[in-house]
Protein backbone atom coordinates (compact mmCIF):
# COMPACT_ATOMS: atom_id res chain seq x y z
CA UNK A 1 0.00 0.00 0.00
CA UNK A 2 0.89 3.16 -0.84
CA UNK A 3 2.51 5.34 1.96
CA UNK A 4 1.84 8.95 0.46
CA UNK A 5 -0.39 11.72 1.33
CA UNK A 6 -1.49 14.65 -1.29
CA UNK A 7 -1.23 17.97 -0.09
CA UNK A 8 -2.99 20.54 -2.29
CA UNK A 9 -0.08 22.51 -3.48
CA UNK A 10 2.89 20.53 -2.69
CA UNK A 11 5.53 20.18 -4.57
CA UNK A 12 7.40 17.40 -3.22
CA UNK A 13 8.19 14.47 -5.83
CA UNK A 14 8.94 10.91 -5.65
CA UNK A 15 10.71 10.47 -9.11
CA UNK A 16 11.19 6.60 -11.31
CA UNK A 17 13.46 6.97 -14.26
CA UNK A 18 13.62 3.39 -16.31
CA UNK A 19 15.78 1.41 -18.51
CA UNK A 20 16.46 2.44 -22.37
CA UNK A 21 19.65 3.11 -23.44
CA UNK A 22 20.12 6.51 -24.77
CA UNK A 23 15.97 7.79 -24.52
CA UNK A 24 16.96 8.02 -20.73
CA UNK A 25 18.50 11.02 -21.87
CA UNK A 26 14.49 12.13 -21.67
CA UNK A 27 14.73 12.51 -17.71
CA UNK A 28 17.63 14.99 -17.65
CA UNK A 29 13.79 16.93 -19.42
CA UNK A 30 12.27 15.97 -17.34
CA UNK A 31 14.22 16.62 -14.19
CA UNK A 32 14.64 20.36 -15.65
CA UNK A 33 10.98 20.91 -16.34
CA UNK A 34 10.62 20.02 -12.84
CA UNK A 35 12.91 22.28 -11.41
CA UNK A 36 11.50 25.15 -13.08
CA UNK A 37 8.21 24.82 -11.80
CA UNK A 38 10.00 24.93 -8.46
CA UNK A 39 9.37 21.26 -7.67
CA UNK A 40 11.63 19.20 -5.49
CA UNK A 41 12.54 15.78 -5.80
CA UNK A 42 12.49 14.30 -2.62
CA UNK A 43 13.66 10.76 -3.49
CA UNK A 44 15.04 8.78 -7.04
CA UNK A 45 14.93 5.35 -7.87
CA UNK A 46 16.15 3.91 -11.31
CA UNK A 47 17.43 1.00 -13.49
CA UNK A 48 19.81 1.10 -16.23
CA UNK A 49 20.18 4.58 -17.81
CA UNK A 50 17.52 6.13 -15.29
CA UNK A 51 20.04 5.12 -12.57
CA UNK A 52 22.72 6.69 -14.15
CA UNK A 53 20.98 10.02 -14.45
CA UNK A 54 19.41 9.41 -10.85
CA UNK A 55 22.86 9.45 -9.27
CA UNK A 56 24.58 12.42 -11.77
CA UNK A 57 21.11 14.11 -10.42
CA UNK A 58 21.42 13.55 -6.83
CA UNK A 59 25.27 14.12 -6.91
CA UNK A 60 24.61 17.79 -8.20
CA UNK A 61 26.28 17.18 -11.27
CA UNK A 62 23.10 16.69 -13.74
CA UNK A 63 24.14 20.09 -15.49
CA UNK A 64 28.21 18.94 -16.39
CA UNK A 65 26.96 15.61 -17.34
CA UNK A 66 24.11 17.00 -19.58
CA UNK A 67 27.34 19.71 -21.28
CA UNK A 68 29.18 16.26 -21.92
CA UNK A 69 26.68 14.19 -23.54
CA UNK A 70 25.53 17.05 -25.48
CA UNK A 71 28.73 17.24 -27.31
CA UNK A 72 28.93 14.18 -28.24
CA UNK A 73 28.99 12.99 -32.36
CA UNK A 74 29.38 9.47 -33.74
CA UNK A 75 32.89 9.69 -33.28
CA UNK A 76 32.91 10.63 -29.79
CA UNK A 77 30.56 7.40 -29.26
CA UNK A 78 32.42 5.42 -31.03
CA UNK A 79 35.90 6.16 -29.11
CA UNK A 80 33.37 5.57 -25.59
CA UNK A 81 33.37 1.81 -26.91
CA UNK A 82 35.81 -0.58 -25.16
CA UNK A 83 35.18 -4.00 -26.98
CA UNK A 84 36.53 -6.48 -24.74
CA UNK A 85 37.13 -10.62 -25.76
CA UNK A 86 35.38 -11.66 -22.30
CA UNK A 87 32.36 -14.05 -22.97
CA UNK A 88 30.04 -12.13 -20.48
CA UNK A 89 30.02 -9.34 -23.04
CA UNK A 90 31.12 -7.48 -25.48
CA UNK A 91 32.25 -4.54 -24.20
CA UNK A 92 33.54 -3.51 -20.55
CA UNK A 93 32.30 0.14 -20.03
CA UNK A 94 35.47 1.57 -18.43
CA UNK A 95 35.31 4.82 -20.45
CA UNK A 96 32.25 5.57 -19.55
CA UNK A 97 32.74 5.07 -15.97
CA UNK A 98 36.13 6.61 -15.93
CA UNK A 99 34.34 9.77 -17.28
CA UNK A 100 31.54 9.39 -14.22
CA UNK A 101 34.35 9.21 -11.86
CA UNK A 102 35.71 12.54 -12.91
CA UNK A 103 31.62 13.89 -12.45
CA UNK A 104 31.06 12.30 -9.37
CA UNK A 105 34.26 10.70 -8.18
CA UNK A 106 33.88 8.51 -4.80
CA UNK A 107 30.73 9.66 -3.56
CA UNK A 108 28.48 7.43 -1.82
CA UNK A 109 24.95 6.19 -2.23
CA UNK A 110 23.74 7.14 1.62
CA UNK A 111 26.21 10.71 1.21
CA UNK A 112 23.78 11.73 -1.29
CA UNK A 113 21.64 15.21 -0.71
CA UNK A 114 18.57 13.10 -2.37
CA UNK A 115 17.96 9.53 -1.30
CA UNK A 116 18.35 7.10 -4.55
CA UNK A 117 17.80 3.13 -5.15
CA UNK A 118 19.52 1.71 -7.95
CA UNK A 119 18.32 -2.00 -9.54
CA UNK A 120 20.27 -4.72 -10.22
CA UNK A 121 19.76 -7.90 -11.17
CA UNK A 122 21.76 -10.94 -9.60
CA UNK A 123 22.01 -14.19 -12.18
CA UNK A 124 23.11 -16.38 -9.30
CA UNK A 125 19.73 -16.19 -7.32
CA UNK A 126 17.84 -14.87 -10.01
CA UNK A 127 16.57 -11.51 -7.85
CA UNK A 128 16.55 -7.86 -8.16
CA UNK A 129 19.36 -6.31 -6.04
CA UNK A 130 18.21 -2.62 -4.86
CA UNK A 131 21.58 -0.23 -3.77
CA UNK A 132 20.72 1.95 -1.48
CA UNK A 133 24.33 2.13 0.36
CA UNK A 134 27.96 1.80 -0.97
CA UNK A 135 29.76 3.46 -3.86
CA UNK A 136 27.50 5.27 -6.09
CA UNK A 137 29.87 4.04 -9.53
CA UNK A 138 29.60 0.71 -8.36
CA UNK A 139 25.67 0.76 -8.25
CA UNK A 140 25.32 2.83 -11.75
CA UNK A 141 28.14 0.24 -13.26
CA UNK A 142 25.75 -2.64 -12.33
CA UNK A 143 22.59 -1.54 -13.49
CA UNK A 144 23.88 -0.29 -16.29
CA UNK A 145 25.54 -4.10 -17.55
CA UNK A 146 23.05 -5.03 -20.49
CA UNK A 147 23.33 -9.01 -20.46
CA UNK A 148 25.42 -9.86 -23.54
CA UNK A 149 26.98 -6.58 -24.45
CA UNK A 150 28.25 -4.93 -21.31
CA UNK A 151 30.02 -7.19 -19.11
CA UNK A 152 28.82 -7.70 -15.23
CA UNK A 153 29.50 -6.56 -12.07
CA UNK A 154 31.12 -9.58 -9.47
CA UNK A 155 30.50 -8.64 -6.09
CA UNK A 156 31.35 -11.41 -3.67
CA UNK A 157 28.91 -14.38 -5.29
CA UNK A 158 26.75 -12.10 -7.20
CA UNK A 159 26.88 -11.85 -10.58
CA UNK A 160 25.14 -8.30 -10.83
CA UNK A 161 23.25 -6.91 -14.57
CA UNK A 162 20.93 -4.75 -15.40
CA UNK A 163 17.90 -4.10 -13.35
CA UNK A 164 16.06 -4.06 -17.05
CA UNK A 165 15.92 -7.59 -16.69
CA UNK A 166 13.58 -7.92 -13.84
CA UNK A 167 12.13 -4.55 -13.40
CA UNK A 168 12.54 -1.77 -16.12
CA UNK A 169 10.83 0.68 -13.85
CA UNK A 170 11.62 0.26 -10.25
CA UNK A 171 8.34 2.30 -8.88
CA UNK A 172 8.65 0.72 -5.75
CA UNK A 173 11.47 1.55 -3.42
CA UNK A 174 9.97 5.04 -3.56
CA UNK A 175 6.62 4.68 -2.52
CA UNK A 176 7.01 4.90 0.96
CA UNK A 177 8.63 8.68 0.55
CA UNK A 178 6.78 11.47 1.91
CA UNK A 179 5.82 13.31 -0.87
CA UNK A 180 3.05 14.80 -2.80
CA UNK A 181 3.33 13.64 -6.22
CA UNK A 182 4.66 10.03 -7.44
CA UNK A 183 6.25 10.37 -10.83
CA UNK A 184 7.78 7.89 -13.32
CA UNK A 185 9.00 8.11 -16.41
CA UNK A 186 9.11 5.12 -18.93
CA UNK A 187 11.45 5.13 -21.70
CA UNK A 188 10.90 1.47 -23.83
CA UNK A 189 7.00 2.24 -23.85
CA UNK A 190 5.13 0.38 -26.46
CA UNK A 191 3.16 2.06 -29.24
CA UNK A 192 0.93 0.61 -31.43
CA UNK A 193 2.93 2.41 -34.53
CA UNK A 194 6.10 3.42 -35.15
CA UNK A 195 6.67 6.98 -34.08
CA UNK A 196 9.97 8.93 -35.39
CA UNK A 197 11.52 11.74 -32.73
CA UNK A 198 10.94 14.44 -34.46
CA UNK A 199 7.24 13.74 -35.30
CA UNK A 200 7.32 14.10 -30.95
CA UNK A 201 9.21 17.29 -30.77
CA UNK A 202 7.36 20.80 -30.97
CA UNK A 203 7.70 22.18 -34.82
CA UNK A 204 10.88 24.49 -33.71
CA UNK A 205 12.77 21.41 -31.68
CA UNK A 206 11.82 19.12 -34.73
CA UNK A 207 13.61 21.63 -36.90
CA UNK A 208 16.47 21.54 -34.95
CA UNK A 209 16.91 18.12 -34.37
CA UNK A 210 16.77 17.67 -38.44
CA UNK A 211 18.99 20.57 -38.76
CA UNK A 212 21.20 18.49 -36.73
CA UNK A 213 20.94 15.22 -38.81
CA UNK A 214 22.01 17.21 -41.61
CA UNK A 215 24.83 18.64 -40.52
CA UNK A 216 25.52 14.82 -39.22
CA UNK A 217 25.31 13.27 -43.09
CA UNK A 218 27.56 16.08 -44.42
CA UNK A 219 30.13 15.41 -42.00
CA UNK A 220 30.28 12.57 -44.21
CA UNK A 221 29.45 9.79 -40.96
CA UNK A 222 27.57 6.77 -42.02
CA UNK A 223 26.23 5.81 -38.78
CA UNK A 224 24.76 2.38 -39.77
CA UNK A 225 28.45 1.66 -41.13
CA UNK A 226 29.56 2.67 -37.85
CA UNK A 227 26.90 0.14 -35.84
CA UNK A 228 28.59 -2.62 -38.78
CA UNK A 229 32.05 -2.20 -37.07
CA UNK A 230 31.49 -2.19 -34.03
CA UNK A 231 29.45 -5.85 -34.85
CA UNK A 232 32.26 -6.53 -36.68
CA UNK A 233 34.54 -6.36 -34.09
CA UNK A 234 32.07 -8.13 -31.69
CA UNK A 235 30.85 -11.24 -34.16
CA UNK A 236 33.20 -13.80 -32.40
CA UNK A 237 31.56 -12.81 -28.74
CA UNK A 238 27.89 -13.18 -30.71
CA UNK A 239 28.77 -16.40 -32.20
CA UNK A 240 29.17 -15.07 -35.69
CA UNK A 241 32.07 -17.62 -37.27
CA UNK A 242 35.59 -16.51 -37.41
CA UNK A 243 37.55 -13.33 -37.94
CA UNK A 244 37.60 -14.20 -41.92
CA UNK A 245 33.75 -14.84 -41.85
CA UNK A 246 31.43 -11.47 -43.06
CA UNK A 247 29.79 -9.94 -40.28
CA UNK A 248 26.16 -11.45 -39.80
CA UNK A 249 23.51 -8.73 -41.08
CA UNK A 250 20.77 -10.34 -42.73
CA UNK A 251 18.60 -8.85 -44.80
CA UNK A 252 15.59 -11.19 -46.27
CA UNK A 253 14.15 -8.64 -48.79
CA UNK A 254 15.07 -5.50 -50.08
CA UNK A 255 13.72 -2.75 -48.27
CA UNK A 256 13.67 -4.56 -44.95
CA UNK A 257 16.07 -3.85 -42.26
CA UNK A 258 19.02 -6.05 -41.97
CA UNK A 259 19.06 -7.18 -38.71
CA UNK A 260 22.50 -8.26 -36.58
CA UNK A 261 22.99 -10.05 -33.25
CA UNK A 262 23.64 -6.74 -31.41
CA UNK A 263 20.41 -5.54 -33.01
CA UNK A 264 18.45 -8.95 -31.63
CA UNK A 265 19.90 -8.44 -28.49
CA UNK A 266 19.08 -4.93 -27.94
CA UNK A 267 15.59 -5.02 -29.89
CA UNK A 268 14.96 -8.12 -27.21
CA UNK A 269 15.77 -6.63 -24.38
CA UNK A 270 13.72 -3.54 -25.10
CA UNK A 271 10.27 -5.94 -26.17
CA UNK A 272 10.62 -7.75 -22.40
CA UNK A 273 11.12 -4.69 -20.86
CA UNK A 274 8.38 -2.55 -22.26
CA UNK A 275 6.01 -5.60 -21.13
CA UNK A 276 7.49 -5.85 -17.64
CA UNK A 277 6.81 -2.26 -17.26
CA UNK A 278 3.14 -2.22 -17.73
CA UNK A 279 3.15 -4.58 -14.91
CA UNK A 280 5.15 -2.50 -12.18
CA UNK A 281 2.97 0.21 -13.48
CA UNK A 282 -0.23 -2.11 -12.63
CA UNK A 283 1.61 -2.87 -9.42
CA UNK A 284 2.57 0.48 -8.15
CA UNK A 285 0.22 3.02 -10.45
CA UNK A 286 2.42 6.65 -10.04
CA UNK A 287 0.66 9.72 -9.63
CA UNK A 288 1.95 10.59 -12.97
CA UNK A 289 3.22 8.13 -15.91
CA UNK A 290 5.12 9.56 -18.64
CA UNK A 291 5.90 7.40 -21.70
CA UNK A 292 8.22 7.64 -24.50
CA UNK A 293 8.13 5.37 -27.09
CA UNK A 294 10.85 2.53 -27.26
CA UNK A 295 10.81 3.56 -31.43
CA UNK A 296 11.81 7.04 -31.16
CA UNK A 297 15.57 5.95 -31.41
CA UNK A 298 17.52 2.84 -30.76
CA UNK A 299 19.17 2.39 -27.70
CA UNK A 300 22.61 2.77 -28.51
CA UNK A 301 21.91 5.97 -30.41
CA UNK A 302 23.54 7.98 -27.81
CA UNK A 303 24.66 11.11 -30.03
CA UNK A 304 20.58 12.60 -30.05
CA UNK A 305 20.90 14.03 -26.67
CA UNK A 306 20.05 16.90 -27.80
CA UNK A 307 16.50 16.04 -28.96
CA UNK A 308 15.82 13.32 -26.17
CA UNK A 309 16.30 16.00 -23.38
CA UNK A 310 14.12 18.32 -25.46
CA UNK A 311 11.52 15.56 -25.78
CA UNK A 312 11.71 14.98 -21.94
CA UNK A 313 11.71 18.44 -21.41
CA UNK A 314 7.66 18.74 -23.78
CA UNK A 315 6.47 15.55 -21.84
CA UNK A 316 6.59 16.80 -18.64
CA UNK A 317 5.59 20.32 -19.55
CA UNK A 318 2.52 18.48 -20.35
CA UNK A 319 2.02 16.21 -17.72
CA UNK A 320 2.47 18.76 -14.83
CA UNK A 321 0.36 21.15 -17.22
CA UNK A 322 -2.63 18.40 -17.02
CA UNK A 323 -1.52 17.67 -12.90
CA UNK A 324 -2.15 21.31 -11.93
CA UNK A 325 -5.02 21.76 -14.01
CA UNK A 326 -6.58 18.80 -12.33
CA UNK A 327 -5.36 19.21 -9.11
CA UNK A 328 -7.62 17.44 -6.63
CA UNK A 329 -9.27 14.88 -8.36
CA UNK A 330 -9.16 11.55 -7.58
CA UNK A 331 -9.54 9.21 -10.27
CA UNK A 332 -6.58 7.13 -11.63
CA UNK A 333 -2.89 8.35 -12.37
CA UNK A 334 -2.21 10.77 -15.08
CA UNK A 335 -0.74 9.37 -18.35
CA UNK A 336 0.90 10.98 -20.72
CA UNK A 337 1.67 9.02 -24.30
CA UNK A 338 4.24 10.58 -26.64
CA UNK A 339 2.06 11.05 -29.47
CA UNK A 340 3.20 13.08 -32.73
CA UNK A 341 2.86 16.86 -32.27
CA UNK A 342 0.55 16.92 -35.86
CA UNK A 343 -1.90 14.84 -33.99
CA UNK A 344 -2.12 16.62 -31.18
CA UNK A 345 -3.22 20.07 -32.22
CA UNK A 346 0.47 21.73 -31.95
CA UNK A 347 13.74 -6.63 -4.61
CA UNK A 348 16.69 -7.28 -1.95
CA UNK A 349 18.86 -4.40 -0.53
CA UNK A 350 22.41 -4.51 -1.43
Amino acid sequence: MKARQETGQGRRVSLTLGSGGARGYAHIGVIEELEARGYEVVALSGCSMGALVAGVYAAGQLDRYKEWVCRLDYFDVLRLVDVTWSPMGAMKASKVMNKLDELIGDIRLEDLSIPVTTVATDLIRQREVWFQHGPLLEAIRASIAVPGVITPVHRGDQVLVDGGLLNPLPIMPTVSTRADLVMAVNVTAQSSQPVTLEALLPPDEAAEEQAREVARDKGAVDFGGWMEGVRGATRRLFGNGSEGEPAEAVESEPGRRAWGRLDMILASFDIAQAALAKYKVAGYPPDVLIEVPKTVCGAYEFHRAEALIALGRHLAREALDRREQGLGRVSGPEVVEARPVSAEGSGEEA
